[in-house]
């Protein structure tokens, strides 16, 4: 965190105090949103609605791709994009990448990381994400959604729906494939009447300080038993803090 110094003055006992106090510089956050975006995996046509959604809420967009054909394509229709290596393991490694031949990192810089087959994505949902970095000790953000009250079991229970719990603080406890919390002594078919339960919108945000750090960890073992890159960063104690999706 910046600071810069104030100075005051003050009278007491008749005597002229002269006080230096340290006043945070609330710098305002420079969001960059970044698409990873494979050649072999996305479509042209479906990254271009993603990004032009993701352009209404941030000013500065890249589509990351590892493929020169897919570079060209995605610049036919206006976007920035930078060529990336094809062998990262997860979004954010290939994020962090991007960001180093893209610029050098600044403290005030926030990461978007949005998936390239979020076509569903409104700008209003970046917005909820930038929104959780008006609290400066935020590192990381996310989205979440509830799953409808009258909805059914087998939608709750699908492993490919990521589930969430958070804290008091709205930040993630957990996320995993399946249930959570296990709802003990109600019949299934009611648990989503009786508990408020989270599915996880794949999209992140991070302090650039932090998605470099994030990027140097190795493997968690929570991470491997789920197939889920976020389990990682809470394994290593870092905090990730969530908006609540209601329009979607």
């Amino acid at each position: 965190m910046f600071y810069f110094l104030r100075n005051k003055y003050f009278f007491e006992n008749n005597k002229c105090i002269f006080v230096i106090s340290k006043i945070k510089n609330k710098m305002k956050p420079n969001f960059i949103a970044i698409i990873p975006a494979r050649y072999n995996l996305a479509e042209k046509s479906t990254l271009q609605l993603v990004y032009e959604q993701v352009k209404k809420a941030v000013e500065t967009v890249y589509i990351a791709t590892d493929d020169s054909r897919f570079f060209d394509a995605v610049q036919s229709f206006g976007a920035k994009a930078v060529m990336i290596s094809p062998n990262h393991q997860n979004s954010s490694d290939c994020c962090f990448e991007a960001l180093s031949l893209i610029k050098k990192e600044e403290r005030n810089d926030i990461i978007i990381n949005v998936q390239y087959n979020e076509t569903l994505i409104l700008s209003e949902q970046i917005e909820i994400l930038k929104s959780c970095f008006e609290d400066p000790t935020t590192q990381i953000a996310t989205l979440i959604k509830a799953f409808p009250y009258n909805g059914f079991f087998d939608d709750l229970a699908k492993q490919n729906t990521t589930k969430v719990v958070i804290n008091k603080r709205m930040e993630a406890m957990y996320f995993s494939r399946s249930i959570i919390p296990y709802k003990r002594g109600t019949d299934r078919n009611h648990w989503l009447e009786a508990h408020t339960y989270y599915k996880h919108i794949e999209m992140y945000a991070y302090r650039a300080e932090v998605l470099r750090e994030i990027t140097q960890l190795p493997q968690s073992s929570l991470e491997l038993a789920e197939s889920l890159e976020q389990l990682r960063w809470l394994e290593n104690g870092y905090k990730i803090k969530v908006g609540i999706d209601k329009e979607r």
